[in-house]
C-alpha cells in the first residue's frame, strides 16, 4: 500500500508530482491561490495524474487539518509535505530595505501553520523545502523555530542544501530541504546521495561513478520557436539591443569595466543577477524565476524570452503536464516550484528508509 502524504501550499505542483512518482498516494492539497488549484485538479481529473483526492483553495490560517483523516477516509497520514512561500527569505529580499525578513515579514503565518498542520496530522515523516536564504544568518530566527518545534513536536531532522543540477535538474537551482521523522519511527533520514556533477570541478576519485550535470541544451535544444523580428514584446525591454550582444552563458556584468569592456554601460554588481542573462546550451539553466519580466531572464540562447514549455523543461515537469491560468499564472506555477525530478530521489529515499 502507498504512504499517504498530505500536502500544504501546493503550488503548481511540483513536490506533490515528485512524491507521486516516487509512489505515494497524495489524499489531500491545499493553496489558497485559484490557478494553482486548479492545475491540482486538472490533472487529477483528466487522470494524468492520481493524486490530489481533495483538494482545498482556501487561506492556509483556515484550513481545519484535523478533519483530513475523516475527509479522505484514511486514519493515519504518512507524510506532510509543503514548501511555506519564500519571499522573505530570498536573496532578493536584501535589496528591499522597506520590506521585513524572516519571522518579521507579514507573511510569517504561513511557516507557523506548516508546524500548525504538522501537530494536527502528527504524521511519521514530513517534507519541508525553502530557499537556499533560509538558513542565511539574518534569518536565524526562522531555521530556529524550524529546529525548536521540531523537536517539540517529537520529530528528529536532517536538512542541507541541495543544488538540484546535482540531481540530474537542468538547472543550478539551490534549495533548503529538511526532513524530519518521528521519534521511535526510526533513524534520521540519510540524503541520497548526488548523481551528477559540475563538469568544470570534475574529480576521477569523487565523480568516476557519476554523470555530467544536465544542459539546456540537452533539455530543451529540440524545442525552438521561428519568432518575427518585430514582435510586440522582445526580451530585454529597452535594453533588447544590448541583450543580442551578451554572449551565451553571461549576463550584464559583460558590459562592465571590470570585465573589459571597451566603453562601459553598467557597473560592477549594480543590478541583479538575472539582468539581460542569456541561458548557453552547454550548461544548465540559472534558477528559473516566479515572476516573469521583460529584462530579467534567463533568456533563451537566441535572444528571446523563454516558453512555458521550455521552462516545464528546465524544471522537470513533464510535457503533459497541464496548468491552469493565462501566461503569467502559468510562469508563476512553474517558477515557483520544487522540480519535481529532485523530489521524487528524496521521496524515493524516505519511502527506502521508512515505507518499505
Amino acid at each position: 500500500m502507498n504512504p499517504k502524504v498530505v500536502s500544504v501550499y501546493s503550488g503548481g505542483g511540483g513536490i506533490d508530482l515528485g512524491f507521486e512518482k516516487a509512489g505515494y498516494d497524495i489524499i489531500f492539497a491545499t493553496d489558497f491561490w485559484e490557478p494553482a488549484c486548479k492545475t491540482l485538479e486538472l490533472n487529477t481529473s483528466k487522470g494524468l495524474y492520481k493524486f490530489n483526492k481533495i483538494v482545498e483553495c482556501n487561506d492556509v490560517r483556515k484550513v481545519d487539518f484535523k478533519s483530513v483523516p475523516e475527509r479522505t477516509g484514511v486514519k493515519e497520514i504518512d507524510c506532510l509535505v509543503g514548501g511555506p512561500p519564500c519571499p522573505a527569505y530570498s536573496k532578493s529580499r536584501f535589496y528591499l530595505k522597506d520590506k521585513k525578513r524572516a519571522l518579521e515579514d507579514e507573511n510569517s503565518f504561513t511557516l507557523y501553520n506548516y508546524f500548525r498542520a504538522l501537530e494536527e496530522l502528527n504524521p511519521k515523516v514530513f517534507f519541508f523545502e525553502n530557499v537556499h536564504g533560509f538558513v542565511f544568518k539574518p534569518h536565524q530566527a526562522a531555521f530556529e523555530l524550524l529546529k525548536e518545534q521540531s523537536e517539540e513536536l517529537g520529530y528528529d531532522i536532517s536538512y542541507r542544501v541541495i543544488n538540484a543540477a546535482d540531481y540530474g535538474v537542468p538547472q543550478t537551482r539551490e534549495r533548503f530541504i529538511c526532513v524530519g521523522v518521528k521519534k521511535g519511527f526510526g533513524k534520521p533520514f540519510v540524503f541520497p546521495e548526488p548523481t551528477h556533477y559540475n563538469p568544470e570541478k570534475y574529480s576521477e576519485l569523487l565523480h568516476n561513478q557519476m554523470k555530467p550535470w544536465v544542459t539546456c541544451g540537452e533539455a530543451i535544444g529540440d524545442l525552438d520557436y521561428d519568432l518575427p523580428e518585430d514582435e510586440k514584446m522582445q526580451a530585454g525591454s529597452k535594453h533588447k539591443d544590448l541583450l543580442k550582444l551578451v554572449p551565451p552563458g553571461d549576463n550584464y556584468l559583460y558590459f562592465t569595466e571590470e570585465r573589459g569592456y571597451p566603453e562601459p554601460i553598467f557597473k560592477w554588481r549594480s543590478r541583479y543577477w538575472s539582468f539581460l542573462l542569456k541561458l548557453s546550451p552547454e550548461r544548465p539553466s540559472w534558477t528559473i524565476q516566479a515572476s516573469f519580466s521583460n529584462n530579467m531572464g534567463p533568456f533563451h540562447w537566441k535572444n528571446r524570452f523563454l516558453r512555458i514549455s521550455e521552462i516545464k523543461r528546465i524544471q522537470t515537469f513533464d510535457d503533459d503536464y497541464e496548468l491552469a491560468g493565462d501566461f503569467k499564472d502559468q510562469w508563476r506555477q512553474v517558477g515557483n516550484a520544487v522540480p519535481p525530478m529532485l523530489v521524487k530521489q528524496i521521496a524515493a529515499a524516505i519511502k527506502e528508509q521508512y515505507f518499505n
